[in-house]
């Protein structure tokens, strides 16, 4: 089933980077949560209109963005990935890139929920696959 999942969250990259919600949300269970450690948005968002606002809102300063994959780990009935963010501010040219780790848990097909981690070896850790 790993490898399954794997595949899930490979399918949500995309329509997530084109702002298509539906599809980002077409295997998500409807209390679907995101939780994220940054300020100012640090906390936990349950449902899919509290994540939709909540990410509208996060990404609102920015022109354009996107979350671009490195590599896909499975652990089970969850699975890391080491993304590539790059964003453009409103009132900037230049592009600002960071890297971060996004850790999704699925159950039979359904996905549960997605933590953002801004420290990698923090999401490697929490999913059992760094000691």
């Amino acid at each position: 089933m790993s490898e399954e999942n794997v595949e899930l969250i490979r399918s949500v990259y995309e329509p997530l980077n084109r702002g298509d919600w539906d599809a980002v949300f077409r295997h998500a269970h409807p209390e679907f949560e995101i939780t994220t450690q940054r300020d100012p948005a640090a906390g936990t968002y349950r449902g899919h209109e509290a994540v939709l606002k909540q990410v509208q809102d996060l990404l609102s300063p920015f022109e354009s963005w996107s979350a671009e994959p490195e590599e896909y780990l499975e652990a089970g009935d969850r699975v890391v990935v080491l993304v590539k963010g790059r964003a453009r501010p409103k009132s900037s040219s230049v592009d600002v890139e960071i890297r971060i780790a996004h850790l999704w848990t699925v159950e039979g097909g359904t996905i549960l929920s997605l933590e953002i981690f801004a420290v990698r070896e923090e999401a490697l850790e929490a999913a059992g696959l760094r000691k």
